[in-house]
C-alpha cells in the first residue's frame, strides 16, 4: 500500500517516512501544497496523510480541491487543536483527525483503520442452492458434501441456474449464454445438456432443484415437497 505524506517540516517528514516504511508501506513525501495535490490527483495512493499549515496552499485548499476528484481517505495533521478548525475539516471530507504532538503508534493504528475501511468487501463467490454448492473460482460442485464432476458446459449451466436462482430462464437465453448462439427450435442441444445435468444433480436426491416450466423453460430453485 502507498501513503502520500504532505508535509512540509522535513523533520516531521522524514519521522513519518521512516515509520510508515518500517511499517511496510511505500511512501511518498511531498513538501507544500501544490505539489502534494498534483501528487494525489495523479498518483495511486492508498491515503493520504496532510498537514494543516502547508507553504502554498494550505490543508483545507488540498482536501478541498482533492474531493473533486477522487475520494481517497485522508487523515489530517494540525498542530492547532481548536474545535473550528476539525470541523472544516470534517466538513470539506476529512476521514480522520491527528493532532500534534502525536505518538507514531496512535498514527499507524488511524493509518490501518483507514486503510481497512476503504478496502471493498470481498464477496463470497460460492453459489448456493439448498445443499448444492457451486464454487466458480475453484470450478468445484457439490451437493449434500459430494463432489459432483461437471463437463465445462455442464458447469456453465449449472453456475448459470444458480446464478439466476428462482428466476426461469428460456432455452433461448439458456443457448446465448452457455453456447453462445442462437437458439434454433429444431436443436435439442439444451434440453439434452439440462437432461444429463439432473441426471447428476437431481437424480441422486430426493430433493429435486432443476424443474421445467412448461412452455417457458427451467429454474433452479428449492420447491416444498407435496
Amino acid at each position: 500500500m502507498k501513503i502520500l505524506v504532505i508535509e512540509d517540516e522535513p523533520r516531521a517528514a522524514d519521522y513519518l517516512r521512516q515509520g510508515l516504511m518500517e511499517s511496510g508501506y511505500a511512501v511518498e513525501v511531498a513538501h507544500n501544497g501544490t505539489d502534494g495535490l498534483h501528487a494525489a490527483v495523479n498518483g495511486d495512493h492508498g491515503l493520504v496523510i496532510l498537514d494543516i499549515m502547508l507553504p502554498g496552499i494550505d490543508g483545507f485548499a488540498v482536501l478541498s480541491a482533492l474531493r473533486t476528484s477522487r475520494q481517497i481517505p485522508v487523515l489530517m495533521l494540525t498542530a492547532r487543536g481548536n474545535t473550528d478548525d476539525k470541523v472544516r475539516g470534517f466538513d470539506l471530507g476529512a476521514d480522520d483527525y491527528l493532532l500534534k504532538p502525536f505518538q507514531f503508534p496512535e498514527l499507524l493504528a488511524r493509518v490501518r483503520a483507514l486503510l481497512k475501511r476503504g478496502q471493498p468487501v470481498v464477496k463470497d463467490p460460492v453459489l448456493r442452492a439448498a445443499d448444492l454448492e457451486i464454487d466458480p473460482v475453484r470450478h468445484r460442485a457439490t451437493r449434500a458434501g459430494q463432489r459432483i464432476d461437471l463437463s465445462a458446459k455442464e458447469f456453465a449451466l449449472l453456475t448459470l441456474l444458480a446464478q439466476r436462482a428462482g428466476e426461469v430462464l428460456s432455452r433461448t437465453q439458456i443457448a446465448s449464454l452457455v453456447w453462445d448462439i442462437h437458439f434454433d427450435s429444431d436443436t435439442n442441444v439444451v434440453e439434452v445438456a439440462i437432461r444429463r445435468l439432473r441426471a447428476k444433480i437431481d437424480d441422486p436426491f430426493d430433493d429435486k432443484l432443476i424443474h421445467t416450466v412448461r412452455g417457458v423453460g427451467y429454474v433452479l430453485e428449492r420447491r416444498a415437497s407435496v
